[in-house]
């Protein structure tokens, strides 16, 4: 479907208010202009007279602390001015974190850790990229954590990772992802390996605290936290371990009061719990939505975006080159185990594949371990190859990647997630 460029609409937006539209049909593209006025989107200002395209699967909200005209250019799927708006209260919360960074800065200390809590699809991701936005804009140098092993919004879902944050996010491409720390969970939701989740959780903490130590710029700026939406029994005792992992001063929790209430009843008294409404304009996303922005963002790794496409390369490995590891073996029965074993200790043994067909599609993380007897489950990652062949014959599989030959290690680790290359 080509886009109807004949569909111009222009919108006034008053003091305070927020234009929202979302683009779902495929191959569909969306110009948007700021005519006069100022206005930003998600913390980031937009420049005047410039155009921005938006593609299928973009929600946008432009807003405007003073007044603005738009042009809109294309067919969205929908498109209204709001006039209510969360975004007075999120620039609250922005002001008080730079109290807090400014006092840090006075006494050389570490500035505010803050962790944005609520269950899925209430605009985590989007306070996170608020709140960062307008820490950069301020001149701060905060770091960006990310637990969300569902979508992955530093590397590709299934990993949990960290980036200094020294600009502004691009309105249409997002942060800068110059030397992200990324460690490879292999899952969608947390709730496939709790213990794997704990360890890489802790490990990536510990090294978070190291570069708040070493630049002290960045350590005033503190850092900003996003979770995922798994809030409820074993997913609660990891936000709260999650929480003393990484020493976290604010928690903001979106939308559920109940989540709210116990986190005031079970953290200590100078953890800063804040309740934030969600945007009007957040949606629940269907299951298909979800599968759709996982495939998208790993094809993005990959092959990047209309913007700015980047071209993988295509080569073999032979199977004597490779360790291909996964993480977790199957369960044995209590009876055949080591007299003092736990049944749960076989989520984190680490099990050598041979190669085989079972293996197209999957990701498989390049590791930075450096021997195989050491932890290669508390590593972090140089980034993901796919495996688009397996030639069992030959000991050869196909595998597609970022960069050429050779890889940077010999040591792989199998993700769950799977990518269908149809370039």
């Amino acid at each position: 479907m080509s886009t109807d460029k004949k569909i111009i609409q222009e919108f006034v937006l008053e003091q305070d208010n927020e234009l929202r539209f979302e683009v779902e049909s495929k191959n569909e593209k969306v110009y948007l202009t700021l005519k006069s006025g100022t206005a930003e989107i998600f913390g980031t200002e937009l420049v005047k007279a410039k155009t921005y395209e938006f593609t299928s699967g973009a929600k946008v909200a432009v807003f405007t602390w003073h007044g603005c005209v738009v042009e809109v250019k294309g067919k969205t799927d929908v498109i209204y001015i709001a006039k209510e708006t969360p975004m007075v209260i999120y620039s609250n919360c922005h002001a008080a974190l730079e109290i807090m960074r400014t006092e840090a800065e006075k006494e050389n200390k570490r500035g505010p850790i803050a962790m944005i809590v609520g269950p899925t699809d209430v605009g985590k991701s989007t306070v996170c990229r608020i709140l960062l936005n307008y820490a950069t804009r301020m001149g701060r140098r905060p770091i960006f954590v990310d637990l969300d092993v569902g979508q992955g919004y530093i590397s590709i879902p299934g990993t949990i990772g960290a980036v200094m944050v020294e600009r502004p996010a691009g309105i249409e491409e997002g942060f800068s992802q110059e030397a992200p720390l990324v460690y490879n969970f292999g899952h969608k939701a947390p709730m496939s390996n709790v213990n794997l989740f704990s360890i890489l959780d802790e490990q990536l903490a510990s090294v978070v605290k190291e570069r708040l130590e070493v630049n002290k710029r960045t350590r005033a700026s503190g850092v900003i936290i996003n979770t995922c939406g798994w809030i409820k029994s074993a997913g609660y005792k990891q936000l709260l371990n999650s929480a003393k992992t990484f020493e976290v001063d604010v928690i903001m929790v979106l939308d559920q009061e109940r989540l709210y209430n116990e986190l005031v009843r079970d953290l200590p008294n100078f953890v800063k719990i804040i309740f934030l409404p969600k945007s009007g304009g957040v949606v629940e996303r269907s299951k298909s939505n979800r599968i759709e922005s996982r495939d998208q963002r790993i094809r993005e790794y990959f092959y990047g975006t209309t913007k700015n496409s980047l071209y993988p390369h295509s080569f073999d490995l032979k199977f004597s080159e490779i360790k291909i590891y996964k993480i977790g073996a199957p369960a044995l029965p209590d009876s055949c185990l080591p007299l003092g074993m736990k049944a749960d200790d076989h989520m984190m043994k680490l099990v050598l594949l041979t190669p085989n067909a079972g293996l197209m599609h999957h990701l498989l993380a390049v590791s930075f371990a450096e021997k195989e007897d050491e932890e290669i489950t508390t590593s972090h990652i140089a980034g993901f190859v796919c495996v688009t062949n397996v030639d069992t014959e030959r000991q050869i599989i196909t595998v597609l990647s970022p960069q050429p030959k050779p890889l940077p290690n010999n040591i792989l680790v199998l993700s769950e997630l799977q990518f269908m290359d149809n370039h």
